[in-house]
C-alpha cells in the first residue's frame, strides 16, 4: 500500500516538475534580445582654416576667403534607421574652390569628399550703398550613411556684411543657421567678394563681436582704475583729517 502511494505521488509530482521546467525554459527564451546602437561619431574638433579664392575669366582673383568651416547636418541614417546629426569639418587640403564673379553677385563653391559635398556661398553687392553681404547658402551632400542625398538652400540670408573694397573680418566663432537641418559654424573668417586689388585683402572691417570683446577689457580696466582712485582719495582725505586733529590738540 505504501509503495502504491509512493508511486502515485511520484506520478503526480513528475508532470508538475516537467511543467515547471518547461515554463522556466520558455520564460528564458522569451527574454528580448537587447538592441545594439551605433556609437556616435567623435567630435571632429576645431576646423582648420583654408584659403579659398575665385578668379574671373581673365584669371584675376576676384574673391578671397580665409576661414574655418564646420557643418552641423541632420539626415536620415541608413545604419541607424533614424534622423541623426553629423558634425563635419571642411578640410582645406581635400576641398576645391571655384565660382564666379559679376558686378553685383559673387559665388564661392566648395567641393570636397570626392564631389559628394558641395557647399555654395553667394554674395550680393548693393551698388548704391556700396555694401555687400552673404545672401544665399546651399548644401548638397551624398554621404555613405545617408538613405538619400540631401539638398538644402536658403536664399534670404543676411550675413557677413562689408563695404566695397574692404574685407569683412571676425576672429570670434559665429554660427549661421541655414535651415532646420543645417547650421554652419564659421571660425576666424576674413572674406572679400568684391573690389579685390592685387590678390590681397582690403582694409578690414571688424565684426561687432570682435569690437565688443575689445571694449569689455577696456571698460573693466577703467572701472578698476576708478575704484582704485576712489579708495586712494578716501585714504588721503582721512589721513588729512587725522593730521588736522593732532594739530588742534
Amino acid at each position: 500500500m505504501t509503495q502504491m502511494a509512493g508511486v502515485h505521488c511520484l506520478g503526480v509530482m513528475l508532470p508538475l516538475i516537467l511543467a515547471a521546467a518547461l515554463h522556466q525554459g520558455s520564460a528564458i527564451d522569451a527574454t528580448p534580445t537587447p538592441q545594439t546602437t551605433t556609437s556616435p561619431h567623435a567630435d571632429p574638433g576645431r576646423p582648420e582654416r583654408g584659403n579659398y579664392n575665385v578668379s574671373d575669366s581673365n584669371k584675376t582673383v576676384c574673391l578671397l576667403a580665409y576661414l574655418g568651416l564646420q557643418l552641423n547636418v541632420s539626415f536620415n541614417s541608413a545604419s541607424q534607421n533614424k534622423v541623426v546629426q553629423e558634425v563635419v569639418n571642411i578640410k582645406p587640403n581635400e576641398t576645391n574652390a571655384s565660382g564666379s564673379c559679376a558686378t553685383e553677385k559673387a559665388i564661392l563653391l566648395l567641393t570636397s569628399d570626392g564631389e559628394t559635398t558641395n557647399l555654395t556661398f553667394a554674395f550680393t553687392l548693393n551698388t548704391t550703398s556700396r555694401k555687400y553681404h552673404l545672401s544665399e547658402v546651399s548644401l548638397s551632400a551624398a554621404w555613405p550613411d545617408m538613405k538619400e542625398p540631401i539638398s538644402i538652400k536658403n536664399v534670404s540670408v543676411d550675413f557677413l556684411q562689408g563695404t566695397l573694397g574692404h574685407s569683412y573680418l571676425c576672429r570670434e566663432e559665429q554660427t549661421l543657421f541655414v535651415s532646420q537641418n543645417l547650421s554652419i559654424n564659421i571660425f576666424q573668417v576674413q572674406v572679400q567678394p568684391f573690389g579685390v586689388t592685387g590678390n590681397q585683402f582690403g582694409a578690414a572691417e571688424e565684426c561687432q563681436l570682435d569690437v565688443d570683446n575689445l571694449l569689455i577689457p577696456i571698460i573693466v580696466g577703467a572701472a578698476l582704475a576708478g575704484l582704485v582712485l576712489i579708495v586712494l582719495l578716501a585714504y588721503l582725505i582721512g589721513r588729512k583729517r587725522s593730521h588736522a586733529g593732532y594739530q588742534t590738540i
